[in-house]
């Protein structure tokens, strides 16, 4: 098989009568790309940007679609969006309870499972922790360096410049990475308990260091998204897995 890594030799391409059967695209730019007349039986599309654009499918677009199924299937889901305090805590509860459903009815020997090059159930509470450090740690309390050395790091971040040092090369314990998460877990809701709309109105710096300045509600936000994102992978995944 054929692996095309770091290319831009595609932009503006066309494909003509060409056979993408089984073909897989991970972390690549497919923005504005065109298909007409092509046969897309199982055609399985994954994007967690999907909700910030347009996916137009004969015409229509189906985000809209895809998000409302989703709050369905994720009761609770649409409060990621909340603009109030009462709203972010209700969010935070229904992902947590969520989450807490899908932790204690994994078995053990499933917990450092993969699919592919997906995260495992426990790299995926890693990278939790993580997001947590980053939006709750780094952005609203303002810490210096506000993340865990279990942290799971996104794809890229080494190119992006970030300090890799800061996280130990062996891997915890299913059990460490349950405290450590349970942990991160009581600071948001402990946060979220007292704050306050006019808390919610004040800006911080993009913990990434990005241009965007976004809001304490923003960060909050961010992390509901992550949590409920995250949360739909690992489900997709160990529903594979079960199903052999």
């Amino acid at each position: 098989m054929t692996t095309y890594s770091g290319t831009d030799e595609f932009e503006g391409a066309r494909f003509i009568r060409a056979s993408f059967k089984g073909a897989t695209v991970r972390f690549s730019d497919v923005s504005g790309m065109t298909m007409r007349g092509v046969d897309v039986d199982g055609l399985d599309i994954d994007s967690h940007d999907l909700f910030f654009g347009s996916l137009l499918v004969n015409g229509v677009d189906v985000v809209p679609f895809v998000d409302a199924e989703l709050n369905r299937q994720f009761p609770g889901r649409e409060l990621q969006k909340a603009q109030t305090p009462e709203g972010l805590r209700e969010g935070w509860v229904a992902v947590q309870a969520a989450w807490q459903e899908t932790v204690a009815g994994t078995p053990p020997d499933l917990v450092d499972a993969q699919v592919e090059d997906e995260w495992s159930l426990a790299q995926t509470l890693r990278h939790l922790v993580l997001a947590t450090d980053a939006w709750l740690g780094g952005a609203i309390l303002g810490v210096e360096q506000p993340f865990h050395e279990i942290g799971q790091v996104f794809t890229g971040a080494a190119e992006m410049g970030f300090d890799m040092s800061i996280f130990r090369a062996d891997p915890p314990t299913y059990d460490e990475v349950l405290a450590v998460r349970a942990q991160r877990q009581l600071l948001l809701t402990d946060f979220l308990e007292t704050v306050t709309p006019e808390q919610l109105a004040e800006e911080r710096k993009d913990p990434w260091g990005g241009d965007w300045r976004p809001t304490v509600g923003d960060c909050v936000r961010v992390i509901l998204e992550e949590e409920w994102a995250h949360l739909r992978y690992i489900r997709r995944d160990l529903a594979r897995i079960s199903a052999g």
